[in-house]
């Protein structure tokens, strides 16, 4: 396990568009993400590749190979925010150079189809990254302030935090219309199994995190905790096999927790529907499991490093996630 240095004000951060490009962000959107970032006292500047786009909303391999690579090389970007998520970030894989990445280790934080390309920074060289806001989720101008304030507990502090539950979450087409926003009141996070577990931070996007199976770029799963979370695409019985998939690997009977991030209200998952997935998997049995953390694709989320420590205690009076190392 790698540690990169934590951001501190002035330093720069770099943009960078591995999936889907800057080309679907207009220039309001833009600016307000500028804005949000320089109040945590960071100067954003961008790859140059960012606003190509092809038939995709996304770019050349070759493009977004160069923008990582610059990104890693200048010594002057202590941390890199990718533009959002999309579909293609493992087309990458194959041709990033690791050692690169392992010699000038920096934070890489955003979610979503990122997951790919994290995990497997992750898996090649032992530099935790970050599942976390895009630089896209920044120009979100209501309900904000639970990402801002995890992002910076966990990419601008080496304090261990605790994730607690946001005030309020919410599922609406935010990007579409700022103004008219839908917030609801959230309880407490759900206990599905009793337990404390400690182990390594292992997860994000699970179809994702799916596409790596049986390659170099998959970690192991030996004393991991999974943080796991999907979007509205996948409906109940999608993520049942998902997941199933996803505990055939090795290792997996010695998965320590779980963790899974809100679902989506279009995906159908109720509380009682992913209850009765989760006892279906007897690989499951006797770890804690907590469900409903703000991660994911609801808003607000949280900021947490995958390949990091983490310490979960599922109890009806007592639950609780810390981040110990990250």
């Amino acid at each position: 396990m790698h540690m990169p240095v934590k951001l501190q004000p002035g330093d720069e951060i770099r943009v960078v568009a591995p999936a889907t490009s800057m080309v679907i962000l207009d220039e309001k959107q833009r600016k307000t993400a500028i804005q949000r970032l320089e109040e945590l006292g960071l100067k954003v500047t961008f790859g140059k590749h960012v606003d190509e786009a092809n038939d995709f909303h996304s770019t050349s391999i070759e493009s977004r190979v160069e923008d990582l690579h610059d990104a890693f090389r200048d010594p002057n970007v202590k941390g890199i925010l990718t533009v959002i998520g999309g579909f293609n970030s493992n087309q990458l894989l194959q041709f990033l150079d690791y050692e690169l990445m392992k010699d000038n280790p920096k934070i890489l934080c955003g979610f979503s189809d990122i997951t790919a390309l994290a995990t497997a920074i992750y898996a090649k060289t032992g530099l935790v990254t970050y599942s976390g806001p895009h630089f896209s989720t920044f120009s979100m101008l209501k309900g904000i302030e639970y990402t801002r304030d995890n992002f910076k507990k966990c990419l601008m502090s080496e304090e261990p935090y605790v994730i607690e539950p946001a005030d309020y979450w919410s599922d609406d087409a935010w990007y579409l219309d700022q103004e008219n926003r839908n917030f609801l009141q959230q309880n407490d996070f759900d206990v599905v199994q009793n337990g404390t577990a400690e182990g390594t931070l292992i997860g994000g996007n699970l179809c994702t995190l799916n596409l790596l199976q049986g390659t170099e770029y998959m970690p192991s799963l030996k004393d991991a905790i999974l943080f796991l979370e999907d979007d509205y695409m996948t409906e109940p019985s999608l993520f049942d096999r998902d997941l199933q998939s996803l505990l055939h690997l090795p290792d997996a009977d010695k998965i320590r927790g779980l963790v899974i991030g809100r679902f989506q209200k279009k995906s159908e998952m109720t509380d009682e529907i992913l209850k009765k997935v989760l006892e279906t998997k007897n690989e499951l049995k006797n770890i804690p499991i907590i469900t409903n953390v703000n991660f994911g694709h609801t808003q607000p989320i949280t900021t947490f490093p995958i390949g990091g420590r983490v310490k979960i205690t599922a109890a009806e009076n007592e639950t609780s996630i810390k981040i110990i190392k990250h």
